[in-house]
C-alpha cells in the first residue's frame, strides 16, 4: 500500500449509531475521498452538498472489532460508530479506510498548512468540481456558533473567475469563521472541495503569486486563531478561578451580623456568670441557716435539706457544663462558618500529607494503543494515574449532600420532595469536575469501607461483592432516609477519549413517607486522553420514580456539550404528575447549582460547596473527599483488616511514596490473583459478608455490618487477609 498514491473512492450504505439521546442504529450514506469521510441520509443530499457530518480520518483514532463489524472513529469531539452487514463489505471498508488514513497523514505531514483545506480552499478558474463543489455554502459556522443559523443568505468564499485584478480581491473568510477541526457532525454543515494549484489557467506567474499570497494569509489567520483561542481558554480558566475565591472570600468574610452575636454572646455569658455566682453565695448562706435551726427540730428535715441542696449543686454544675459547652460550640461554629463558609469539623483535615505527583512524563499511549475499543478494567495502569481514593469511597462521595435527603424526608409535599430527591441525584457528580486527571483504586474482592458521620447523621458502608465483573455494593441509614445501590462500571477507550457507562440502580427509601424512589446513572466520557488538558462531561438522561407512588416523576437531562455551545455542563429536567403535566421545572450546571422555576423567577435547591485552598495539589478533592481516607485514631480499633484505610498502597500513595505504592499494589493483585486461584481448583465462589442477592439480581444489604461492629467487634472476628 502505497500512502503517497491516491487512493480511490469508497462510497455505499452504513450502520451508524445514533447519536444521543436516541439509541439504535440508522442507515446512512457514506463517502471517503483523500482522506475525508462524509455522510449523509443518502447519495443525492451528498451530490447537493447537505452532509451531516465531515471525519477527518487522517486525524482521527480507528479501531475495528472483527466479531461485530464495527468501525469506530474517536474524533476528539465526538465518538463515530459504524457497522456493516456483510464481511465483504467490512473488510473492504476497512482495508479502504486505512489507506486512506495513511495517505490523509502523509499529506498532512508533508503540508501541514492544508490540514484544514476543505474551509480554507483554494481559488480557481474553472468551473466548480460536480456534485460537491458546487454547493459550498458561504455561511460558516463559529467554533462557539450553533448551526442552526446557517440558513442565511450565502456568500463564497472564493470566486469563479481569477483575473489579474485577483492580487488585491483576495477574500479569505474571518478566522473565527470555522472550527479547524473536521469532525463536527452538524446537520446542513457543507465543505468546499480543495481544488489544485494546477487548475489555474490565467499564467504561472499570476498563479503562483495568488499562491504564496493565500499561504501567507492563511499562515497568519492560523497563528492568530490558535493564539486567540489558547487565551480565551486561560482567560476563562483564570476567571473560573477567581469566581472561586470571590465567592471563598465573600463566604469567609465575617459578616456585622455574626461579629454582633459574637459579642452580643459574649456579653450574656458574663452577665450570666455573675448571677451564678450571686446566686450560689446566696445558697450557701441559706444552706447554713436552714440546716442549723432544722437539725435541732427535724433530723428528717436536716436530711431533705442535705439531699435538695445536693441535687442544686449537681445541676449547678450540669449547667455550668453544658453553658460551657455551648459556648464552646458556638464558638467553634462561628469560626467555622467565618473560616469556610460551611458547617464543618474544625478537627477535620484540609490537605493531605503530600501533594498529587507530576504525570506528565507518563506516555499514555503506549499503555492504551493496544486496548483502543476495548473495556478498561482489566488493563493495569501505573499507580501515578490514581487518586488515593477507592471506588466504595467515591460511592461514599454521593452523599457528601445527604442534607437534601434529610429536606425531602420534612417535605409533605410530594412534588417538592421529588425535586429534592432530584437535586440529590445532580449533586452526586459535582465532585467529579476537577478530578479528570486520576482514577480511583480498584477496590479488591472482599474489601470494605465504612464512613459514620454524626455531623451529617448518616452511617455508610460498602463492599467490593464481585471481580469479574467488578461490582461495588453500598448501604447507608439515616433516621430520615435509607440509600444503597450496587454499580458495575463499564469503562471504553476509543483512541482520544473514554467513555464510562455505569449499570445499576440507585435506590432512596424516606420512611415517613414510606417512599421508594429509583434512578439510573449517566454516562461521563473524559476528554483529551492523551494530550491537552484532560476534562469530564456527563451526558444522558435520569429518570428518577417512586416505586410505591406513581404521583409524580422526574426526568432530568445531562445536555452534551456541543463544540460551538460555551456553556457547556448543563442540566434541564421537569417534575411531572401522572398525566405527564409539568409541574416543577429544574435547570442549572451538574457542578454549580441546580433551580427550580424559569429563568426569570426560580429558587436555589442545592448549591456545590466551594473547593478547599490549593485543591489542584490535592488531586481536585473536595474536602469531604479529603476526609474520606483519614485514619481516625478513635474509630480504628472499631473497623476490620478489609477496611480501605489500611490498604497500603493507597495509603503510600496519599503520603507520596510512589515507588512504595507500585510495590505495594502489584503485591496485593498478585495476592487476589492466588486468591480466585484457589477458589477455581476448589470449585468455590466468593460469598460477600455484608451484601446478598435480591430477587432482581441486585445487592442489597444483609443487615449484620453494623451488628457485628457492636458485638462482638470486628478486632474479634476471623478477617481475611487482603494486603
Amino acid at each position: 500500500m502505497n500512502c503517497t498514491q491516491e487512493p480511490q473512492k469508497q462510497e455505499g450504505c452504513l450502520l451508524k449509531k445514533r447519536k444521543w439521546p436516541l439509541k439504535g442504529w440508522h442507515k446512512r450514506y457514506f463517502f471517503l475521498d483523500r482522506g475525508i469521510l462524509k455522510y449523509s441520509k443518502c447519495r443525492a443530499d451528498i451530490e447537493r452538498g447537505k452532509l451531516h457530518g465531515c471525519i477527518d480520518v487522517g486525524l482521527s483514532v480507528m479501531s475495528v472489532k472483527k466479531s461485530t463489524k464495527c468501525i469506530d472513529l474517536d474524533t476528539e469531539e465526538q465518538i463515530y460508530h459504524l457497522k456493516v452487514k456483510s464481511q465483504e463489505l467490512f473488510d473492504e471498508w476497512v482495508a479502504k479506510l486505512r489507506h486512506h488514513r495513511m495517505y490523509r497523514q502523509n499529506e498532512i505531514s508533508m503540508f501541514p498548512h492544508d490540514t484544514n483545506n476543505i474551509f480554507f480552499p483554494a481559488s480557481t478558474t474553472t468551473d466548480s468540481v460536480p456534485g460537491f463543489c458546487d454547493s459550498a455554502p458561504g455561511r460558516k459556522v463559529g467554533p462557539f456558533e450553533s448551526p442552526k443559523k446557517e440558513k442565511r443568505a450565502h456568500r463564497r468564499w472564493r470566486s469563479r473567475v481569477v483575473g489579474k485584478e485577483a492580487k488585491g480581491m483576495l477574500q479569505v473568510p474571518s478566522v473565527f469563521s470555522a472550527p479547524m477541526r473536521l469532525h463536527a457532525s452538524n446537520p446542513n454543515l457543507s465543505t468546499i472541495d480543495f481544488v489544485e494549484e494546477k487548475n489555474y489557467s490565467d499564467g504561472s506567474e499570476t498563479s503562483s503569486e495568488f499562491t504564496k499570497m493565500q499561504e501567507d494569509l492563511f499562515h497568519v489567520a492560523h497563528k492568530v486563531y490558535f493564539t486567540l483561542r489558547s487565551a480565551f481558554s486561560t482567560i476563562s480558566t483564570e476567571r473560573e478561578k477567581l469566581k472561586q475565591m470571590l465567592e471563598y472570600d465573600a463566604s469567609s468574610s465575617p459578616s456585622a451580623q455574626i461579629v454582633g452575636l459574637k459579642n452580643a454572646l459574649t456579653s450574656a455569658i458574663a452577665q450570666n456568670t455573675d448571677l451564678k455566682d450571686r446566686l450560689r453565695r446566696i445558697h450557701a448562706e441559706s444552706k447554713i441557716i436552714d440546716s442549723a435551726s432544722n437539725a435541732k427540730s427535724s433530723p428528717d428535715l436536716a436530711k431533705v435539706s442535705d439531699d435538695d441542696s445536693y441535687v442544686s449543686d449537681i445541676s449547678d454544675n450540669v449547667s455550668e457544663d453544658n453553658l460551657s459547652n455551648d459556648m464552646e460550640n458556638e464558638r467553634q461554629t462561628l469560626d467555622c462558618i467565618s473560616e469556610s463558609g460551611i458547617g464543618c469539623n474544625s478537627k477535620r483535615r484540609t490537605c493531605l500529607p503530600a501533594p498529587c505527583p507530576n504525570t506528565s512524563n507518563i506516555s499514555l499511549w503506549n499503555i492504551l494503543r493496544n486496548n483502543i475499543g476495548k473495556d478498561l478494567s482489566k488493563v493495569a495502569m501505573p499507580v501515578e494515574l490514581n487518586e488515593p481514593l477507592n471506588t466504595l469511597q467515591r460511592l461514599c462521595e454521593e452523599l457528601e449532600y445527604s442534607e437534601l435527603l434529610d429536606k425531602a424526608a420534612h417535605t409533605p409535599n410530594p412534588f417538592e420532595r421529588m425535586v429534592y430527591i432530584a437535586a440529590f441525584a445532580v449533586s452526586a457528580y459535582a465532585s467529579s469536575y476537577y478530578r479528570a486527571g486520576s482514577k480511583p483504586f480498584n477496590p479488591v474482592l472482599g474489601e470494605t469501607y465504612e464512613c459514620i458521620r454524626e455531623d451529617k447523621g448518616f452511617q455508610f458502608f460498602a463492599e467490593q461483592v464481585s471481580h469479574h465483573p467488578p461490582i461495588s455494593a453500598c448501604h447507608a441509614e439515616s433516621v430520615n432516609f435509607a440509600f444503597w445501590q450496587d454499580v458495575r462500571w463499564k469503562n471504553k477507550f476509543w483512541g482520544k477519549s473514554m467513555e464510562i457507562v455505569p449499570v445499576g440502580t440507585t435506590h432512596v427509601t424516606l420512611p415517613a413517607f414510606k417512599d421508594h424512589f429509583a434512578w439510573n446513572k449517566v454516562t461521563s466520557c473524559i476528554h483529551n486522553i492523551l494530550s491537552g488538558q484532560r476534562w469530564i462531561e456527563h451526558y444522558g438522561e435520569i429518570i428518577i420514580k417512586n416505586l410505591n407512588d406513581d404521583t409524580c416523576h422526574c426526568k432530568l437531562t445531562f445536555i452534551k456539550a456541543k463544540y460551538w455551545n460555551p456553556n457547556a455542563h448543563e442540566i434541564e429536567g421537569s417534575v411531572m404528575d401522572k398525566s405527564g403535566k409539568v409541574v416543577h421545572r429544574l435547570f442549572g450546571k451538574w457542578h454549580e447549582s441546580l433551580y427550580c422555576g424559569t429563568t426569570s423567577s426560580s429558587n436555589c435547591i442545592w448549591r456545590a460547596n466551594p473547593m478547599p485552598k490549593d485543591y489542584e495539589q490535592w488531586y481536585g478533592f473536595t474536602q469531604f473527599a479529603l476526609e474520606l481516607n483519614e485514619l481516625d485514631p478513635q474509630t480504628r480499633s472499631f473497623l476490620p483488616s478489609t477496611d480501605t484505610r489500611f490498604r497500603p498502597d493507597q495509603r503510600c500513595l496519599e503520603e507520596g511514596n510512589i515507588e512504595g505504592a507500585e510495590i505495594q499494589k502489584q503485591r496485593i493483585e498478585q495476592l487476589q490473583r492466588e486468591r480466585r486461584k484457589v477458589l477455581e481448583e476448589n470449585n468455590l465462589e466468593h460469598q460477600p459478608r455484608f451484601f446478598r442477592k435480591s430477587s432482581d439480581d441486585s445487592w442489597v444489604s444483609n443487615g449484620t455490618y453494623m451488628d457485628l461492629r457492636k458485638e462482638p467487634g470486628f478486632s474479634k472476628l476471623d478477617n481475611p487477609v487482603l494486603w
